[in-house]
């Protein structure tokens, strides 16, 4: 009982630590291969007309063969229209000494947390997908473990 209890108190604490995060949920690939056909959709919620952060989420391990990664969001509402593109680019090794970047996860695999939009304002509250594509020159993109989404509310501080 005690152990449970523990554990409880310890994931509630955790949870409450994040409380800006509205949205976090990453796809994982097989085999650590993105491939050029797989493009990974996230449908999330707006229920408050506040400003927001959306960021990309990218796990890799040192097997990635490039120092960069290129990847094309699509923000859509919920009739489909696109209500925001862009290619964006992001430094998963440093080019010059081949360090990898971001967060350690476990031995050779590393986090990332991509800026996408910054203090974002939705046109309404409702459904949104968020949909990402790959925009290496291979069809299989070795390396890449899970890419996904993370949506946070803009905290107003005084």
């Amino acid at each position: 009982m005690r152990t449970i209890l523990i554990t409880l108190f310890t994931v509630t604490l955790l949870a409450s630590c994040d409380k800006n995060r509205v949205y976090d949920k990453n796809e994982d690939f097989d085999n650590g291969l993105w491939p050029t056909a797989v493009k990974p959709s996230f449908e999330f919620e707006i229920k408050e007309n506040v400003p927001y952060n959306i960021y990309g989420n990218i796990r890799n391990s040192v097997s990635y063969p490039f120092s960069r990664l290129f990847i094309t969001y699509y923000l859509e509402d919920s009739t489909g229209n696109v209500l925001n593109k862009k290619l964006i680019e992001h430094t998963l090794f440093d080019p010059k000494t081949g360090k990898p970047e971001g967060t350690s996860g476990l031995g050779d695999i590393y986090d990332h947390r991509v800026p996408m939009i910054n203090n974002y304002q939705f046109p309404y509250t409702g459904k949104y997908r968020l949909r990402l594509e790959q925009f290496m020159r291979t069809d299989s993109l070795q390396g890449i473990l899970a890419a996904g989404v993370r949506i946070e509310k803009v905290l107003n501080e005084k």
